[in-house]
Order: C-alpha cells, then structure tokens, then sequence
C-alpha cells in the first residue's frame, strides 16, 4: 500500500486501535524504552506521515499546520528524551514501526 492509498478517513480509527495494542507491539524483540504518546499525537502523526505536507495533514485532521507542527515537534522531543532521536521524517517512520503504532501494511 502506498502513502496515496492510505485513507485519511480512517486514520483516527486506525490510531485508537494501534496505540491500544502499541505496548504489545512494541514488546516484541524490543528492549529499548519507548515514549509515551497521547493516541492524538499518534493520530496527528500518523496524519502527517501519510502527507506529503503538514498543511494536507492539517487539512485531513481539521487542524492548523501550527498546530501539526507543535504535536511533531513535541513528538520529537519525547524521542528525544529516551535517547531515540527522531529528526526526519523518516526516523519518525521507522519509530512508528518499531514502537507499534503502525505497520508495513498499513503503507
């Protein structure tokens, strides 16, 4: 599935669900501590992740992009905190994979 299939509809369901199953996820073959997300940075990053900008992630979530960009940054920080920076876009992937907030089949 590519970024352009993935349905932005449904993102805040796939959030909630994710984030309630992320502990177990992550469980697997994982050691390292991982950050607590709210399920709404989880969802606004999930968003953004399936954007091509934090404009069209805003748009998708009813948000301003200011506000897309407070909830990354936030997120980047909290990565940052537990020794897992983040300062891509595509570091972010990889950290949403490996904690279990989405999956290669979701893209």
């Amino acid at each position: 599935m590519t970024v352009a299939e993935v349905d932005p509809i449904a993102i805040p369901e796939r959030a909630s669900v994710l984030v309630a199953k992320a502990p177990q996820l992550a469980a697997v073959g994982r050691s390292s501590v991982r950050p607590s997300l709210s399920s709404r940075e989880v969802e606004v990053l999930l968003a953004w992740l399936a954007s091509e900008s934090k404009e069209d992630a805003a748009a998708r979530l009813f948000i301003s992009a200011s506000t897309v960009s407070t909830h990354i940054s936030r997120i980047r920080a909290k990565y940052g905190a537990v020794s897992r920076p983040a300062p891509t876009k595509a570091h972010l992937l990889a950290r949403a994979l490996q904690d279990g907030y989405t999956t290669l089949d979701v893209w």
